[in-house]
């Protein structure tokens, strides 16, 4: 188990485990624990040993949102003399200037694991939006979400602008953003926010058994390119653009032992023992793309 401050992390049987632990603070965002979790998503790319990703909250509370009192994502800070020059113009383009969130929410797209998220109760501001790159939300049935931005002045952040509108649709969207109120877990459900509603002391279980079929079956650099792909995808402007990402992955992996190592425990009726390691055996003409600069 790897040591932070704000924040759990632990490795079992192929799953690493995120908890955002500051239960008595019902896991409000700090600098620290936005930092420490772009840190935690380093550590699962490169172990090989981790297969898939749940994050979770300790106590009753996913996270509050922002930790106003505790030094959260926004506050004093953008008021400081590095941001605003001499004349009174923010100076935009720094990179004390970037929204920690959406750090954040930047680092765990570009992850390379699956990432389920175990939402166990209140996700609201920053804890809402950090889910929105995840693959997949699981809540309990007594979670409450809530896109509070204009109800505190401000604008939804972490880069939600891209993830909500392509999670749930635009009209849904700007319906939850606009009005900044607190719905309940069934109408996250109902919206597409999250993909299951379980009572409370069964989350964590179903999370771990959705990140267990993906660690005990799947090929984990293919889990990296399908899980690029489909993120990245959202952006293309022709399904040729996807044909051609399509036509390099098949051609890649099926020279690969992975794909070799699929057909064989096919035809002999076993479990698959995947050789390839995304540390070492991604295809040569990964990463396709590059990411913009800020």
């Amino acid at each position: 188990m790897s040591s932070f401050e704000n924040i759990l992390y632990a490795v079992d049987s192929g799953i690493a485990t995120i908890t955002l632990n500051r239960p008595d603070r019902m896991n409000a965002m700090t600098f620290t624990m936005a930092e420490e979790l772009i840190a935690a998503f380093d550590l699962v790319d490169a172990d090989d040993a981790v297969r898939a990703v749940v994050v979770t909250g300790a106590g009753r509370a996913f996270c509050a949102g922002a930790d106003l009192q505790g030094g959260g994502t926004f506050g004093k800070r953008h008021h400081s003399d590095t941001l605003i020059r001499p004349d009174g113009s923010i100076a935009y383009e720094t990179e004390e200037a970037r929204d920690r969130g959406g750090k954040l929410a930047l680092r765990i797209f570009g992850c390379l694991k699956p990432v389920i998220g175990a939402i166990n109760g209140v996700a609201v501001g920053i804890g809402a939006t950090m889910a929105l790159p995840m693959d997949i939300r699981l809540a309990s049935d007594g979670a409450r979400f809530g896109f509070v931005f204009v109800r505190r002045g401000i604008v939804p952040e972490a880069a939600s602008s891209f993830f909500l509108p392509r999670v749930v649709g635009i009209s849904q969207a700007l319906e939850w953003t606009m009005s900044g109120r607190v719905f309940p877990a069934q109408e996250a459900l109902e919206g597409g926010l999250v993909k299951r509603l379980l009572p409370e002391a069964d989350l964590l279980a179903a999370a771990y058994d959705l990140g267990k079929e993906i660690a005990d079956n799947a090929a984990p650099v293919s889990v990296a390119l399908a899980r690029q792909m489909m993120w990245r995808g959202l952006t293309m402007q022709h399904p040729m653009e996807a044909h051609r990402l399509d036509s390099r992955g098949v051609l890649a992996r099926s020279r690969s032992a992975d794909a070799a190592e699929g057909v064989a425990s096919f035809l002999d009726k076993r479990p698959a023992n995947y050789p390839d390691r995304v540390s070492r055996d991604m295809p040569d003409y990964f990463p396709w793309y590059t990411d913009p600069a800020y």
